[in-house]
């Protein structure tokens, strides 16, 4: 059976090292590849914005501030926040394993296993990291939404009790 070179294609392994032998050593040479740039980059970007995005649920909006509780008593909004918190979890995870493992492959890469390959990292876990931080940023946005939502019942119920108190 014939396979379209496309297809092949598709299913490729990521480009690993070429191994060159020495005396009782392997020397791995990599092509020249951003990922190790691009990983720490997104993670910190991922870190920007959980930073953003939880700062702009606390921070007082039109100077007005509500206690915690008061904004945790929201159950929609709680169950967001924790998927939130989860996803960026999550998230920071799967981009930092494979940029962690490929750059130490880039700096280790004399080995004394003569049957050495030249191991890469799962790029596959990068792509998923980038999908669930962008889920993550989705979630902190639905979050402030939601805080927004919790704000409002809270000054109208204090509203509501202030002149409730008021009348008597």
């Amino acid at each position: 059976m014939k396979k379209s070179p496309l297809s092949s294609r598709l299913i490729e392994d990521p480009a690993s090292g070429t191994p060159i032998t020495g005396k009782d050593v392997v020397i791995c040479k990599y092509p020249a590849d951003p990922m190790v740039i691009l990983g720490y980059l997104s993670f910190g970007f991922l870190f920007a914005s959980t930073l953003a995005g939880g700062a702009s649920l606390f921070y007082p909006y039109k100077g007005k501030s509500i206690p915690l509780p008061a904004l945790f008593q929201s159950i929609s909004f709680f169950v967001f926040f924790l998927i939130a918190l989860g996803s960026t979890g999550l998230a920071a995870a799967m981009l930092l394993w494979p940029t962690i493992t490929e750059h130490k492959h880039l700096l280790s890469n004399v080995h004394y296993n003569l049957e050495t390959t030249c191991p890469t990292a799962k790029t596959g876990l990068l792509g998923g990291g980038a999908f669930l931080a962008l889920d993550a940023a989705l979630f902190w946005l639905v979050s402030l939404m939601l805080a927004d939502n919790a704000r409002e019942d809270y000054f109208d119920d204090v509203k509501d009790a202030g002149g409730d108190a008021l009348a008597t």
